[in-house]
Parts: structure tokens; C-alpha cells; sequence
């Protein structure tokens, strides 16, 4: 987070400019005009999310224990795969340039420029980026509870669009909408106040929070949902997690569809079809990647030769570990480590100066 903090310090200036509360369309593309003549940091998207992703393939982020909310920009790219993962906190996109596709579960949206993505807590999920040249994306996370907490009566209508979420739900907004540009204004102004130094930017940031959710409220009132959908995900998750400390506990140990099954108590076909259903993926794809996930921690802080890493993740052969880890990360384990370590990649050097973030 120190980061982007200070990448935030660095570019303070830029954002205070931001036009005023309760802007239309037209206004946040003049804001868009702003941030593209400024140069707006960005991080790359495979290098922040991916290591943060446990086996359970739950996604933690490292917010302001007193004012949990983030806005950030990131830079993905085609060859770069993030798993598939949910997160406690609530997420909101916005596809500056490039185009991309957003993995649900089972589904695959595509994503074009200026189009926004909601996502909420329950469902796994990632980012395909799909150019031949980077995607950037302005993202916004935040826990629930900054708003639960507030104190108002109605606090919690403002997360609907976020609780509701089922197999059918319409997580883009097309930028023809208009509410695209108007929710970016505003996680720009969000992002101005950030880190909250005083009572009077901590009640600003809470404010432009509100408006962006009560844009997505309005947008979301037609679809019909329920609060028992939120309520069936999170039981379905309930019965996987004995099998998701099962794998994080024994990842290096052969770990067969059979046994896996037996510990969720289902048969083998109802796990297979369940699992699917539930996280997005595969029994055996989910495996081999917290297997490359445990063997990239391995590589990025040891020293340990290739072999041992491969046979530590659990993988049976040396080819095979090679093959699942450059067909997860799109790259071999050799050039992750060197990559990963390499002095030029510390420190501010992870972030770029991207000029045209928001062109077009």
C-alpha cells in the first residue's frame, strides 16, 4: 500500500482539480480530458492481484484498517492469467482502453472501452485481457462495512447491486448508458481524497461513495433479485471449505477427484458438477493452479532448485510442473524468478507513467 500511497501524493495535485459533485456525462468526459494530459500511475494487474490470492482462492487486499477503500489503475496484459478468485470486499471496474473479457463462474462477458463491471463477494471471478496492446482498467475495491457502519437506517440498500448477484446477473454497464462515465468521475474524486487525512476528506470520500452506489442502485432497480441468492452462494462455499483446507494443508501430496469428493461427502459426479458450479473451474485446473501459486511464492523468496519447487507444489514431473506453470502465468518458472527478483522490478518500479490512460 505504501506504494500507492505515494503514488497518490505524487499526483495529488492532478486530482484535486476535479469538477464538481453531481456531474453529468458531459463532465466526467472533461474530467477524462484532464487525467489524459496528466500522466496517472499504474500498476500492472498480474503482479498486485496475483500473489494475494490464497488457496482457497480468496483474494485479500491490504486496505486502511480506518477507512477501507481503494482506487487504483492497473495495466494487464494477454500473456498474463490471474486465477480465478472471490474477495470479502466489493469491486468496481472501469475498461479505460483495450478490451478484455470477465470471467464469471462459467461465463465469459466481454468487455469493451468506457464499459463498467460489478462485482460482488460471492462469486469467483477474473480479468482476461484480450489486446494485443495492455488493457487499462481504474478499479475501485471497498469493504461493505464502510457503508454498513455509517450509522443510516437504509445504509445497506445502497450494496443491493452487490448482494443480489446470481448466475444471470448483468455485471456490465454498457458505456452507452452514460452511467460508466458518471461512476468514474466520482472513484476519481474518491481517489483525490485518498488517504483520508482529516474528518472533512473522510466525510468526502464516504459522500461521492454513496452517490456511486446509488448510480448503480438506480441501474440495477429493474432486475429481479433476491436475498436468498447470496444466502444459497455463500452455503454452497460452507461445504467446499473442509476441501479448501485440505489442498492448502497437503497441496504437495497426490490429491485424486475420489478423495476430494469424500471429504466434501458428495459422489463424484455431484462434486465435479458442484465444484464447477461454485468456483468457476475445473476440480483439477482449480488444483494445479494453487499448486502454481504455491510454487511462485517458492520461487519468488527462496533459493531452492527448480526440482524441489516442482516436487514441493505437488507436481508428479518436472515437464509437466513446467507446462502447467507457463500455461497459468505465460512464462516458464525460470524467467518468474528471475523476473520477479530482479532489482529493477522493486519499488517504484513496478509502476508506470501511463499518458494515455484514458484516451478515446
Amino acid at each position: 500500500m505504501g506504494m500507492l500511497a505515494k503514488s497518490r501524493e505524487s499526483s495529488g495535485d492532478n486530482r484535486k482539480s476535479s469538477s464538481s459533485i453531481g456531474a453529468r456525462p458531459s463532465r466526467s468526459r472533461s474530467s477524462s480530458r484532464h487525467i489524459n494530459k496528466s500522466k496517472v500511475p499504474c500498476v500492472d494487474h498480474f503482479t498486485v492481484v496475483e500473489p494475494k490470492i490464497s488457496t482457497e482462492g480468496v483474494h485479500e487486499w491490504a486496505f486502511d484498517d480506518s477507512f477501507p477503500i481503494d482506487v487504483l489503475y492497473m495495466t494487464g496484459y494477454g500473456g498474463q492469467q490471474v486465477r480465478m478468485n472471490r474477495h470479502g470486499y466489493f469491486e468496481v471496474l472501469y475498461l479505460c482502453s483495450g478490451s478484455a473479457e470477465c470471467r464469471i463462474q462459467d461465463r465469459l462477458l466481454p468487455i469493451k472501452q468506457g464499459d463498467l463491471v460489478v462485482i460482488g463477494s460471492a462469486l469467483y471471478h477474473r480479468i482476461e485481457c484480450r489486446s494485443s496492446s495492455p488493457a487499462r482498467i481504474a478499479a475501485l475495491f471497498f469493504e461493505p462495512d464502510l457503508i454498513r457502519c455509517d450509522g443510516g437506517s437504509d445504509s445497506a440498500e445502497y450494496l443491493t447491486p452487490f448482494l443480489l448477484q446470481d448466475s444471470d446477473f448483468p455485471h456490465i454497464i454498457p458505456a452507452e448508458t452514460g452511467i460508466p462515465s458518471e461512476v468514474l468521475d466520482l472513484m476519481m474524486r474518491i481517489r483525490a481524497e485518498l488517504p483520508v487525512t482529516s474528518t472533512r476528506a473522510r466525510l468526502a470520500a464516504r459522500t461521492y461513495l454513496k452517490m456511486l452506489l446509488l448510480l448503480l442502485v438506480n441501474q440495477y432497480a429493474p432486475y429481479a433479485g433476491m436475498f436468498e441468492t447470496f444466502q444459497r452462494q455463500q452455503c454452497a462455499l460452507d461445504r467446499l471449505r473442509p476441501l479448501f483446507r485440505y489442498i492448502s494443508e497437503n497441496c504437495e501430496d497426490p490429491i485424486q477427484v475420489r478423495k476430494a469428493a469424500r471429504i466434501c461427502a458428495m459422489s463424484e459426479s455431484h462434486f465435479m458438477s458442484f465444484f464447477k458450479q461454485v468456483t468457476g473451474s475445473s476440480f483439477m485446473k482449480y488444483l494445479n493452479h494453487c499448486r502454481v501459486a504455491r510454487a511462485q511464492a517458492l520461487l519468488a523468496n527462496t533459493d531452492e532448485p527448480l526440482t524441489s519447487i516442482g516436487q514441493r507444489a505437488g507436481f508428479c514431473s518436472q515437464s509437466y510442473f513446467g507446462f502447467v506453470f507457463r500455461k497459468a502465468v505465460g512464462t516458464t518458472p525460470a524467467l518468474y524468478r528471475r523476473r520477479f527478483r530482479s532489482p529493477r522490478l522493486e519499488g517504484s518500479e513496478r509502476i508506470h507513467d501511463v499518458p494515455q490512460l484514458l484516451a478515446g
